[in-house]
């Protein structure tokens, strides 16, 4: 594989990529990473943050900078399923008379979609995006429609309003590849962001790759090497976060249910991922700890203990990783 030449051009617009991403989105490196991510891995991320971090426009700059057709959709409590999925339309032909149905595609229908702010919509409708994310169709009045390939979803939640929200059950995060957390800038880059956003520069995000290109290192990821002790270390931690007898004492104490198969899967697919994004052909130990986190931190239900004590999921995912070392 490393000798394919098609690979090592997909390979080298890696970079520039990131660099398009950089010249719309300052800073926030680690969440550029992670979503890109989640674009090769083939999965959907969530991402959680303040209002005004940027989550919209590093987004909108990925559909620009890849060719691909962006659509937003704000969520709202009165919003529908038919509203994203699409409806049917009762058409009339001038010629003949004859009326019939037409499906009307909804905004889902689309490379990239920005879920904004899912946990304000009711359960019906969220479940109807979510079952659409993991089938990757849409069933209309008996008829199923294929969605574009590549179909990416990002989904923002915000973590200060709660009054008025529907949390997304655990069995629908788990349809998540990526649990990422956008933090606030540091003062240089709050500088910079003030400079770029109120001078006159435009800020167009250059062109960088196609919609088969993104498809081509979607395949590409499927082609890591992951060593047989990754695998097994992969193992043992998923298995280690569910509390029983054999489990480590912080599961037992802190997590009240632990993460799923699908949460292994997630993983080895994150770090194949990550080993191509940084141009290897094999994933390590190193691409496992980098993302155990953001694929486990909305896997993991916690106990009472553990918001009494004011432990995160962070924090127990640091306390599984050091009681489940890497195998020597």
């Amino acid at each position: 594989m490393q000798n394919d030449s098609p690979i090592d051009a997909l390979l080298s617009k890696l970079q520039p990529l990131r660099d398009a991403l950089g010249t719309a989105v300052v800073g926030q490196h680690e969440v550029v990473e992670q979503l890109l991510i989640g674009l090769l891995a083939g999965g959907h991320v969530l991402l959680e943050g303040a209002p005004g971090l940027g989550k919209t426009l590093l987004v909108r700059s990925l559909g620009q900078a890849l060719e691909l057709q962006f659509r937003r959709v704000q969520f709202t409590p009165d919003l529908m399923p038919s509203d994203i999925l699409g409806t049917e339309l009762l058409e009339e032909d001038h010629g003949t008379g004859h009326r019939h149905f037409r499906f009307q595609q909804g905004p889902i229908f689309t490379h990239l979609l920005l879920a904004d702010e899912l946990n304000r919509t009711p359960p019906k409708t969220q479940a109807a995006l979510l079952e659409a994310m993991q089938e990757r169709t849409v069933s209309y009045a008996g008829t199923t429609y294929p969605l574009p390939a590549p179909f990416f979803v990002l989904a923002t939640q915000n973590p200060i309003e709660q009054a008025g929200t529907y949390p997304l059950p655990e069995a629908q995060l788990d349809r998540f590849l990526l649990h990422v957390r956008v933090d606030y800038p540091t003062e240089q880059e709050e500088r910079d962001i003030l400079v770029q956003t109120t001078g006159s520069s435009s800020g167009t995000v250059p062109k960088v790759m196609h919609a088969e290109d993104v498809l081509a290192l979607q395949a590409a990821v499927r082609q890591v090497h992951v060593s047989d002790d990754v695998l097994r270390w992969i193992t043992r931690l998923v298995r280690a976060s569910r509390p029983g007898a054999g489990a480590p004492d912080a599961v037992n104490h802190w997590i009240k249910w632990g993460a799923g198969p699908r949460a292994g899967q997630s993983l080895v697919l994150a770090a194949k991922a990550r080993a191509l994004l940084q141009g290897r052909f094999a994933a390590t130990r190193d691409d496992v700890q980098a993302l155990i986190a953001p694929v486990m931190r909305h896997r993991l239900l916690l106990s009472f203990a553990a918001e009494a004590e004011q432990k995160g999921a962070d924090d127990v995912i640091a306390a599984l990783l050091q009681a489940v070392p890497f195998p020597a």
